[in-house]
Order: structure tokens, then sequence, then C-alpha cells
């Protein structure tokens, strides 16, 4: 993970931490890395219990399938005194474009009670020459970004585009309004469950797991102050009960699914 963190901070120039984190759910709880922009790093681990000397990346960090990745870049001007706070969610991800990936993103977002809705544009990479690895200067590269002509253009037309017209008209509409002087090539829109939609991935069996790793002690416990053990999704609102014997049954029978009990919604 140093070696890793070290590597991807050299490459993205990043004025500000890379922070490279693994949340197990094995032996190995927590492992971060964190790498400065002049690549000074540090690294921390958390374990619980015995990790074999060949132990492999899943017996470590992912024994339930549970584990997580996950990158942060922490910049240096959003320290006080260095840059103005960005205001908009918007903004935030158009800065985190540019500074990880080099390319310049616009990003236009409104939500109601009922509709949420965005349009992204993203400037294409360079052609030629300018894409080939170690042929183009970071330099070069860096001084290209936001000095697009035509990227500007379809970029302020995209911000004048108001949040009721995002909301309420349909994507034909929009485009029309934005861009009716520019060519468009339309690609066939994702309907169905081939698009959007909510979608909970939470069950019974996912928190059989995570009763489970809280281990024999943490489940008795929680059950010598109430009658079962009671989860609920914070995404979808379905709530989960175990009683004594689905709980002991998840000890005792490691490879058998958790037993079928009531899932309330």
């Amino acid at each position: 993970m140093s070696a890793a963190a070290v590597l991807m901070q050299a490459n993205i120039k990043f004025n500000g931490a890379l922070v490279l984190q693994v949340f197990g759910d094995g032996p190995v709880k927590l492992s971060v890395v964190e790498v400065q922009p002049d690549f000074g790093f540090r690294a921390t681990a958390t374990v619980q219990g015995e990790v074999l000397p060949q132990a492999s990346l899943s017996q470590m960090v992912n024994v339930n399938n549970e584990g997580r990745c996950a990158i942060t870049l922490d910049p240096l001007e959003r320290l006080p005194g260095h840059k103005e706070k960005l205001e908009k969610l918007s903004e935030v991800l158009e800065h985190y474009m540019l500074q990880s990936e080099q390319l310049d993103t616009t990003l236009v977002l409104a939500a109601n009670s009922k509709v949420a809705a965005g349009l992204l544009i993203q400037r294409l990479p360079l052609e030629g020459v300018g894409n080939l690895a170690g042929r183009y200067d970071s330099v070069e590269r860096e001084s290209a970004l936001g000095n697009d002509e035509d990227y500007n253009r379809i970029s302020i037309l995209s911000k004048s585009l108001k949040p009721e017209e995002l909301l309420g008209l349909d994507v034909e509409t929009v485009l029309h309004r934005l861009f009716w002087e520019e060519p468009l090539l339309r690609f066939e829109p994702l309907l169905g469950d081939a698009g959007p939609r909510f979608q909970c991935s939470c069950s019974r069996e996912r928190v059989g797991r995570m009763i489970k790793s809280l281990g024999v002690a943490e489940a008795e416990s929680i059950l010598s102050e109430r009658e079962n053990i009671e989860v609920a999704c914070e995404f979808c609102g379905a709530q989960y009960q175990f009683d004594p014997v689905d709980a002991a049954s998840l000890f005792t029978q490691p490879e058998a699914a958790p037993p079928t009990g009531p899932a309330l919604h």
C-alpha cells in the first residue's frame, strides 16, 4: 500500500495529501497510507487477531466479502487562508476532476423533493502524441487545462442552465436550448433496469455476517439486555431481527446462510 500510494501521488501531481485506506472485515480492520506532495509518507494498521505469515489479501481484509478500499485527496489549498471555501458540491467535484484526472469538468446539479438531475461536461483528452505516456510533458498538459476555447464556450452555455429548467425539461429540450448551434451525437438512453433506480443491497445474510463479525461476546452482551438483536438499514428502512437461537446459529454453523426470519419494511 505504501508503494502504491507513493506511485499514485507521483502520477497525479496533486498539491495535497493522497490517502489510501483499506477497511477490513478480517484481522486487519483498518490500514492507512498518507503521502504528502513532497513524498513524505506515513502508514499504520489496526490488527485484531492473528495474521498468518502467508495470509492472502482476502484472508486479512475480506473474510466475509465486506472489505472496502478508498482513495481520498486532501488538498492543501483548503487550509485556512489558502483558498476560498467551495460552496457547491459541483465545484468540489470539478476541482477533484481537475486535480486528480487533469480533466476540465463542468457540473450543473439541481434537486427538489421529487427529482435529482445533473449535466456533466468534460473536455476530451488531446489527440495524437499528447496522449502517449512519456511523450507529453506534465507542464504542457497542465497549461492546456482551462485554455480550450471550444470547451470554455460549451461550459459557459452549460452554466447558464437554471435549476428549474434542469428539473422540469426533458433531455432533448435542454440540449436544444443550450447547444442548438453545435453538432450533437446522441447515444441511446439507459432506461428501465439499465438506468438509474433505487436499489438497496441490504439482506438478512449481510446483516448476519455483520453480527458474526462482532463476535460471540458482543452478540451475547446485546441479547442480555434485549430480546432480539435488531438492525435497521439506513438506506431503505428494512429491519432485521435475530433472536437468541438465530444469533447462536451464526456462530455454530459458519458456512450456512442465516436463518430466514422476519424482515420488516
